[in-house]
């Protein structure tokens, strides 16, 4: 604030009636809405606060932002949307889960969404060009990433000929992950074992399937769920001594043998980059939807001398980051 402007302020405030200073304008309100827990999002949430700031936007100095997690939880998603509603927020910003509740709920203020599904499919965008409604944000190479990932670790695996595939079986893009991954193990000669999870409640059973049907390595396909409980993945992995894959990085970095996979972070950032404009005076229906194009390879090399693996120089020095 200039120094005029302050000392105005200070001179006349206290002349103010009561009723015109209460109608002096709150900061703008950001909703933000996601399918995950608040735990696993730390450094996402960080991100998406560096976002906000390249447009001069500060959480708690001039803006406002309100959270709500669904814990993994996709029937919470609702009244989650509705207690956002009530603190006027003036863009949303929300993953899948949270957009597909806000379009059936008719919300008409911006919405700026994270997504794995075709958001053209979805009915979120008009284009991802011209998205031409209330809505814009960032659409993951999700489903179309699972083939590469299987590829990534047969190079690390060569010699297995039976994988398995762990799939949420709640997940929007589950049967395009599954195609994708099928065309793959057609390519590498692999056969494949599919196993559904719809909580991490199942996922003992599922590794009990794993070991029962031989499987030599398992690709875990992209989730948000699965995200939530990377921790519980990446120790039973560890305990069988299997050869994972994973989207993110943040799997390596709890243990997790290797990711290939969108930058959470800089998706984050970005989002936070459109709802500060949007904030602004940007239009969503002018802001095109964005698609990642930079994926990151991490391997965890104390994850592949416990497996007794090793890494193929080549593998290596494509290699974004090798956590020791």
């Amino acid at each position: 604030m200039r120094r005029r402007g302050f000392i105005t302020l200070v001179g006349g405030a206290a002349a103010w009636p009561l009723a015109a200073r209460a109608q002096q304008p709150a900061m703008p309100v950001i909703g933000f809405l996601h399918i995950a827990s608040p735990g696993a999002y730390v450094h996402v949430v960080a991100a998406f606060r560096r976002g906000l700031m390249e447009n001069d936007l500060v959480e708690g100095r001039n803006i406002t932002v309100e959270y709500r997690w669904g814990e993994g939880q996709l029937d919470r998603m609702p009244s989650l949307l509705a207690d956002l509603l009530d603190h006027q927020p003036s863009v949303i910003v929300a993953s899948l889960q949270g957009a597909q509740a806000a379009k059936s709920a008719g919300v008409t203020i911006p919405v700026v969404f994270s997504t794995s599904d075709d958001p053209v499919k979805q009915g979120f965008v008009d284009t991802l060009n011209r998205p031409g409604g209330n809505m814009t944000g960032a659409y993951l190479f999700t489903a179309e990433l699972e083939g590469k990932r299987l590829e990534v670790l047969h190079d690390v695996v060569p010699k297995a000929r039976i994988i398995a595939v762990l799939v949420d079986a709640n997940h929007p893009v589950a049967d395009a992950q599954l195609r994708d991954v099928q065309s793959a193990a057609t390519r590498l000669g692999v056969q494949l074992v599919v196993l559904h999870a719809n909580s991490d409640h199942d996922f003992e059973a599922a590794f009990a399937t794993l070991i029962e049907q031989k499987a030599e390595a398992l690709l875990v396909c992209a989730s948000p769920s699965f995200n939530n409980t990377r921790d519980q993945l990446v120790a039973l992995a560890a305990r069988h001594n299997i050869p994972a894959a994973y989207e993110l990085r943040e799997y390596a970095t709890a243990g997790g043998l290797l990711t290939y996979g969108n930058s959470l972070t800089n998706v984050y950032r970005l989002l936070g980059v459109y709802a500060g404009r949007i904030l602004k005076g940007a239009k969503p229906a002018d802001l095109p939807v964005v698609r990642p194009t930079k994926f990151d390879l991490v391997i965890n090399l104390t994850t592949v001398r416990a497996l007794g693996l090793t890494i193929p120089p080549t593998l290596l020095a494509i290699a974004d980051e090798v956590i020791e």
